[in-house]
């Protein structure tokens, strides 16, 4: 349990390694996250490789979740889009420290999707989620 959203693993279900099966959310406010790209401050996509733009889009989350007074622990539900599924695999073995440099060990409720195109050319990951921020 943290900041009073519940996350949910039953144990007759696979091991959830990286997130959770199901988050029961606390009463409080809701917020929104559109989908973060790599973008710099002047809207440059920055990184040439799948795991530095993952880096910055969580990055990007991060701050805007923040500006709405979140933290990372009030994520219930996150999803990963990309146009590389097997950049994101090979990734794999440096993923966890990334994603914890950003987001700490707090896993919610999260699915991977891999797509044609982002709406940004040049664009290899997009990130969203909704939080709950407690009370």
């Amino acid at each position: 349990m943290s900041h009073g959203n519940l996350l949910i693993n039953p144990d007759e279900l696979a091991p959830a390694i990286g997130y959770s099966h199901a988050v029961l959310a606390s009463a409080g406010r809701t917020v929104y996250l559109a989908g973060q790209i790599a973008f710099d401050k002047e809207g440059q996509i920055i990184g040439d490789t799948w795991i530095d733009q993952f880096d910055l889009a969580l990055s990007n989350l991060a701050t805007a979740l923040a500006g709405a007074g979140g933290k990372p622990d009030d994520l219930v539900w996150m999803q990963i889009f990309t146009v590389d599924v097997p950049a994101y695999r090979a990734a794999r073995p440096v993923l966890g420290p990334v994603y914890q440099r950003h987001l700490g060990r707090h896993f919610p409720a999260m699915g991977l999707y891999g797509v044609t195109e982002l709406a940004d050319v040049g664009a290899l990951v997009e990130i969203t989620a909704i939080a709950v921020i407690p009370g």
